[in-house]
């Protein structure tokens, strides 16, 4: 009788709170319909990016390139206003950028103006985002170079082919052949593979890969806000749906370029979707997203899963930031922080 009527008033405890909080939300077995709110923006941020948290969404995030030809001609544009940006951002970091082929394969050698004694005998191999269709040629360097400077190291940065024309596994196959060359002159208790977003997806693939081909794993892995499921699957796909201003949502240009680059393949299998993959024997890895970053469930999830199976895995979650924020200015905090964690990282577990 006393669990029955303790019971009955915390019902009516909760009932009376939620109607005092003058809440509407209703619930059912399969979806929570939730009223429109005002979010403020993330005072707690650092005071470097409030103007990027503040901005309305990008301008292109829905943008539905519908023929080969629209998706080449949206992709050119966006890298044309990339790359104009990035002499001031290599002359201000101290870098030089050499492209070269290895394995066939057009990369980018990053090299900063003084390289730090313990990494003398390292290489980071680098992997850029863009949702497998942004990013190509110089445009896809920006994270490389910010690395090869705060890291005072060289950064092999892979310009890996995309789809219209090289869907799946065309990116992974470019990655995977870079690093199987790599090994062959670098050890690879020497060298980390890291990159943002679709850079970490792949980062995290290439992993899957080695170890399906029986290679030797890199000592490290970097995995920023990976693309770990190009489904629409996990809690922050709906919850940072339109809060994300990056990103924005999976309708946008997003859905559409998942199914661009799978061509067909399901998009749960893991060398396109790591989360389901079998992630024992990985090497550490360290993961990074924002609590209004659209992937954030990608990288939550991911961390659990490298956590369950024995692994390391180190998480950071910049408050208020929206996917790969932390990329957006080379002199805030948050990507100060971020550089300095992978540096961190990477210093603790490459052999020198």
């Amino acid at each position: 009788m006393k669990s029955f009527k303790f019971k009955a008033w915390l019902s009516a405890l909760l009932v009376s709170t939620v109607f005092a909080a003058g809440t509407t939300a209703a619930w059912s077995d399969d979806a929570i319909q939730v009223p429109v709110k005002s979010i403020p923006v993330a005072s707690t941020a650092s005071v470097g990016l409030q103007n990027s948290i503040k901005a309305g969404p990008l301008s292109f995030w829905n943008d539905h390139p519908q023929s080969a030809q629209e998706w080449k001609a949206w992709v050119q544009h966006l890298a044309e206003l990339t790359e104009k940006g990035l002499p001031a951002l290599r002359a201000k970091m101290g870098v030089s950028v050499q492209a070269s082929q290895m394995a066939g394969v057009q990369v980018f050698t990053v090299t900063p103006d003084s390289i730090a004694p313990e990494n003398q005998r390292r290489v980071l191999l680098h992997v850029h985002g863009g949702g497998y269709v942004i990013g190509p040629g110089a445009s896809g360097n920006a994270e490389a170079i910010m690395m090869a400077s705060k890291g005072h190291i060289k950064v092999i940065s892979v310009d890996y082919r995309m789809p219209p024309d090289a869907p799946y596994p065309a990116a992974l196959d470019d990655v995977v052949a870079v690093y199987k060359e790599l090994i062959q002159s670098t050890d690879p208790q020497r060298l980390a593979v890291f990159g943002t977003s679709t850079g970490g997806g792949l980062t995290l693939a290439l992993a899957l890969r080695a170890k399906a081909e029986g290679l030797p794993m890199p000592a490290a892995l970097g995995a920023g806000t990976p693309w770990a499921d190009m489904d629409k699957t996990g809690d922050s796909y709906f919850i940072n749906e339109n809060i994300d201003n990056v990103l924005v949502s999976y309708e946008g240009w997003l859905g559409d370029a998942a199914k661009l680059y799978a061509n067909g393949r399901d998009l749960k299998d893991p060398m396109l979707s790591p989360v389901y993959g079998d992630v024992r024997g990985f090497p550490p890895t360290i993961l990074a997203s924002g609590t209004r970053d659209l992937f954030l469930s990608n990288t939550v999830r991911m961390h659990q899963k490298l956590r369950e199976a024995g692994g390391v895995a180190d998480l950071i979650v910049f408050e208020g930031l929206s996917h790969a924020q932390y990329l957006s200015s080379p002199d805030a905090y948050e990507t100060q922080q971020y550089f300095s964690e992978l540096n961190y990282f990477f210093n603790k577990y490459l052999a020198k």
